[in-house]
């Protein structure tokens, strides 16, 4: 149930408000907008009488909401939410965020050089795995605390924050002055136990769509980040599974206008993940900006033809600056920035 004030209506006639609903046993969550005060209900609110409170003079109306996600929901906050990443980076504006690094740390030199080269192209956070969920237990699986420690040194060394995923709850006080963004990833996109710990810090959420959910779902685990406390979550398209075997998932560009439309979230592409294959990134990107997107995570490598893992993904120096180029042409292009 959402509640939307009158232009008249102060902070202090909200307070009363929330006071006088918490008696059901729902919480009121107001949000202050330019030009609108809402006020969110979240709970069971069917004890809540609609009619009493249209006789609130201060009230201009009450609507239900029907879709299960309501934190995530835009009729919940009709302003768009502005995610901060670091001291610096802010995603959900008018600029579209470039994250860039390797698919996963291999060691101190690789990824303070990557790191380096990405910020010298324009993107402004670093983004590498340090624990790294395969499909194959035999495939390599990361530095772990090692390649977090090599993540925190670059972002020293250059400045940028860096965003690394995350797969086990109990890792959370490790990585929490080591980076400045959690990632889930697709695998765990439905790992309720970690979305619901997660929620209960406050750094931004990179949350990656999984590979064979919908939207709804995929909003319903932003959801559960959200309930717990923390409102900084970043949607995360990434390619689902199809029939398509030619490319490594097939991304869904729908996606991005659909969640944009629903959901306030910042939303961000992976083009990288999304196709597998390293010429395909530059269009599916341009695509994304002109699609709406906040931001685009693109893997990077110094050497990707013999990177650890998704070297076949990623761009070397070159294509990546030449690819920064394009990218810059299509933000103007949708009157934005990179």
């Amino acid at each position: 149930m959402i509640i939307i004030m009158k232009n008249t209506a102060t902070k202090e006639h909200v307070d009363e408000l929330s006071q006088w609903l918490a008696r059901f046993n729902v919480q009121a969550n107001p949000i202050f907008g330019k030009d609108t005060i809402v006020v969110g209900l979240v709970g069971d609110t069917g004890a809540v009488d609609r009619d009493a409170l249209l006789r609130d003079p201060q009230v201009d109306n009450v609507i239900k909401v029907q879709e299960p996600f309501k934190l995530a929901n835009r009729k919940f906050h009709p302003d768009n939410t502005i995610v901060r990443i670091g001291k610096n980076v802010e995603i959900g504006g008018s600029g579209v965020v470039v994250m860039a690094g390797p698919c996963s740390v291999e060691g101190h030199d690789q990824i303070i050089d990557v790191a380096r080269h990405v910020k010298e192209q324009g993107a402004t956070v670093l983004r590498g795995g340090a624990w790294k969920p395969r499909s194959s237990p035999y495939s390599f699986q990361g530095l772990k605390a090692e390649g977090l420690d090599l993540l925190h040194e670059a972002s020293l060394d250059t400045g940028l924050p860096v965003v690394t995923e995350i797969t086990n709850p109990a890792h959370i006080e490790l990585f929490m002055d080591k980076c400045d963004c959690f990632q889930v990833g697709a695998r765990n996109m439905q790992n309720f136990e970690l979305l619901k710990e997660l929620g209960q810090t406050d750094k931004p959420i990179l949350l990656k769509r999984g590979f064979a959910n919908t939207i709804e779902e995929f909003l319903m685990s932003a959801e559960y980040i959200m309930a717990g406390g923390n409102p900084n979550v970043i949607l995360c398209e990434r390619g689902i599974r199809t029939y398509e075997t030619y490319t490594r998932n097939t991304l869904d560009i729908s996606a991005v206008p659909a969640l944009k439309r629903l959901s306030h979230l910042p939303v961000v592409v992976d083009p990288s993940h999304a196709a597998g294959i390293y010429w395909m990134v530059e269009p599916l990107a341009m695509s994304a900006i002109a699609a709406g997107a906040d931001g685009l995570i693109i893997e990077v490598h110094n050497d990707p033809a013999h990177a650890l893992s998704d070297g076949a993904q990623s761009l070397t120096y070159q294509s990546f600056e030449e690819t920064m180029g394009k990218l810059r042409a299509v933000a103007a292009a949708v009157g934005k920035t990179i």
